[in-house]
């Protein structure tokens, strides 16, 4: 079988792409590389954003991997605009997956860019990879291999978070591996 670990970042200072890690965020990304010590990974994906690569680099050190960055991982932006109700607007996105505010990317368009990557994926010939990206790609990433998931999974959604999907031909398993 084939494990894809999807991992969202650790803590981080803010939402920007180019926003790091919180002084907690890198004991974090410390513990997540604890956390895949004897677990067989054989590539590293990650969002090209830089609190998901800092969460990640002392896993790739540990395992001798070079991480590798993908934009299909980056942050879905829900709108370049501000909103105040941007939580009901976020919850409305999943409901309505063709929704789209100004400047921002439908859950449709979002969920089809990873897609192709998981395409891609089921025909890699490296068997465990871990992908790293944000909460609600995440969440959408989720949704395309069990559609029950949505608003209310999202919120349940840990910094950092790590389920695992093991997969074969177009059998599926999805578990929530990281309970901190």
């Amino acid at each position: 079988m084939r494990k894809l670990y999807i991992v969202r970042h650790c803590t981080a200072e803010g939402q920007p792409a180019e926003a790091r890690l919180a002084e907690e965020g890198f004991k974090q990304a410390e513990e997540l590389a604890n956390f895949f010590t004897s677990i067989q990974i054989d590539r590293i994906i990650s969002s090209p954003f830089t609190r998901a690569q800092q969460s990640i680099e002392p896993t790739a050190r540990k395992k001798e991997l070079q991480v590798e960055t993908d934009n299909r991982l980056a942050e879905r932006i829900l709108s370049t605009e501000h909103h105040e109700d941007w939580l009901e607007k976020l919850r409305h996105s999943f409901d309505d997956m063709k929704m789209r505010l100004q400047g921002g990317e439908s859950s449709e368009e979002a969920m089809d860019r990873v897609e192709s990557l998981i395409t891609e994926l089921k025909v890699d010939p490296e068997n465990n990879i871990i992908l790293v990206t944000h909460g609600n790609l995440m969440t959408l990433l989720l949704k395309y291999f069990d559609d029950t998931y949505g608003f209310e999974e999202w919120k349940k959604l840990s910094n950092p978070d790590v389920f695992l999907v093991s997969f074969e031909d177009d059998a599926y398993e999805l578990k929530r591996l990281w309970e901190k």
